[in-house]
């Protein structure tokens, strides 16, 4: 084992958690010496994947190991509140998914916890370690855009169909979602002060799977948030729409991706400027080299997001969704249609979002 790198507990190895894994290790600065999970097929691949860890089914080896410096979080969220406790008290730094909690309350009771230890602690909130966002707060902060003034933010994909996975971390617009409502929020640098929902009831389906939010911030930056996954399942050939476009009092800046390539557009007041770069996934190994930095500084690196943004894009997210039920709330379409849906992604090999593919591939 290098003694020179950050010693690293790993709980919860499925899609997210392999991620994690690749990652981090592709840094250097990482070595996993346990990984975690009570699948015993996880455990298989992970001795597989990463044979000198030590794989364990008691997330408390971990724990109770002082030679452990940092926990991964890669659980469901309703088990992340008891395991941040754990890791608070034995000392270890936190890097966690998101949620950091499954409810509200638990999440602000988790931000107490570790904003009254000397643990540092972040969490997967992923947009914020992107090239493009960077760049493009870069040129707000320069000026290039007058002051800024309006946020339009959009993800509409042909992605899970209702019951695939996302409730378990809530309903779509608050897990996928709260990316979105994070990602805003750290552009506009204030907070939320009102807003309006409006969803529709995809295929009669009992929430909505498509949502709309617009409103202000306490600095009166305007904003609209568009997210779902509902942009043509049933067509021949499926396509996406996912843009940023922020609009200043003299230039404007945007971005869209198709997953693949990220393109960034600056119309400003002293420089137009065009760059196209690869998308960058989920930017985990971004997170990782700037986590170990802050570990060996002592202090959390501004670009990372902490436990607080975390619990308030969850809570922003829910106050939006729950918004929708305040207003009228239209269906469309039937269920019938929803399970051809089901179905046709059941035996689709390429596609958005296919959970029935290996969720330990290199992706």
């Amino acid at each position: 084992m290098d003694n020179s790198k950050i010693n690293v507990g790993l709980i919860g190895f499925g899609r997210m958690g392999s991620k994690y894994l690749r990652n981090f290790n592709a840094t250097g600065k990482y070595h996993f010496s346990y990984i975690c999970d009570v699948d015993p097929e996880a455990r298989a691949m992970a001795k597989k994947l990463s044979p000198e860890s030590t794989v364990v089914d008691n997330e408390d080896v971990i724990f109770n190991d002082d030679n452990v410096q940092c926990v991964i979080l890669s659980t469901l969220a309703n088990m992340r509140k008891e395991q941040i406790d754990k890791a608070v008290s034995h000392g270890k730094h936190v890097i966690s998914e998101k949620p950091i909690a499954d409810t509200p309350e638990r999440e602000w009771a988790a931000v107490k916890c570790v904003e009254n230890s000397n643990v540092l602690s972040t969490v997967n909130l992923y947009l914020r370690n992107s090239w493009y966002h960077n760049r493009m707060k870069q040129y707000i902060e320069e000026g290039e855009i007058g002051d800024l003034a309006i946020i339009r933010v959009c993800h509409m994909t042909p992605g899970l169909a209702p019951g695939e996975g996302h409730e378990y971390e809530g309903p779509a617009f608050h897990d996928c979602g709260m990316h979105y409502v994070d990602i805003t929020r750290w552009y506009a640098g204030a907070e939320y002060k009102t807003w309006h929902s409006q969803g529709i009831r995809m295929w009669n389906y009992k929430d909505p799977w498509w949502l709309q939010c617009h409103g202000t911030f306490t600095n009166g930056v305007v904003f609209d948030i568009t997210q779902g996954f509902v942009y043509g399942q049933l067509s021949k050939d499926q396509t996406h729409n996912s843009y940023v476009d922020i609009i200043g009092t003299k230039g404007i800046v945007r971005m869209h991706h198709d997953f693949k390539t990220a393109v960034v557009e600056l119309r400003g007041v002293t420089k137009t400027e065009i760059t196209e770069l690869p998308y960058g996934g989920k930017n985990i190994d971004v997170m990782g080299k700037l986590f170990a930095e802050s570990i060996e500084k002592g202090r959390l690196h501004p670009q990372l997001p902490t436990f607080r943004d975390s619990a308030i894009a969850s809570e922003y997210a829910w106050k939006f969704f729950e918004d929708t039920k305040q207003h009228d709330l239209p269906a469309k379409g039937n269920l019938d249609t929803l399970e051809e849906i089901i179905q046709r992604r059941r035996t689709m090999k390429n596609g958005y979002g296919l959970l029935g593919q290996n969720k330990w591939a290199d992706d």
